[in-house]
């Protein structure tokens, strides 16, 4: 993603949310937000297997009976 990209994704996320990115701030969220596109396009790049799969999993258990 370009930067003039990254900044209209800057702008148009801000306005959505209704959020007023200070002028002074805007360069700080534009490099935070091209900071992180480049760490998602590196994770992105990471080839997975089903071995890669979170050891995480939610199993619900039936509370016990009161004896």
């Amino acid at each position: 993603m370009g930067d003039e990209q990254i900044e209209r994704l800057v702008d148009a996320n801000a306005a959505a949310l209704g959020i007023r990115i200070a002028a002074e701030h805007r360069k700080g969220v534009v490099a935070f937000f091209a900071l992180a596109t480049r760490m998602a396009e590196l994770v992105d790049s990471l080839p997975l297997t089903p071995a890669d799969e979170s050891g995480s999993v939610f199993r619900p258990v039936a509370p016990h009976a009161e004896e």
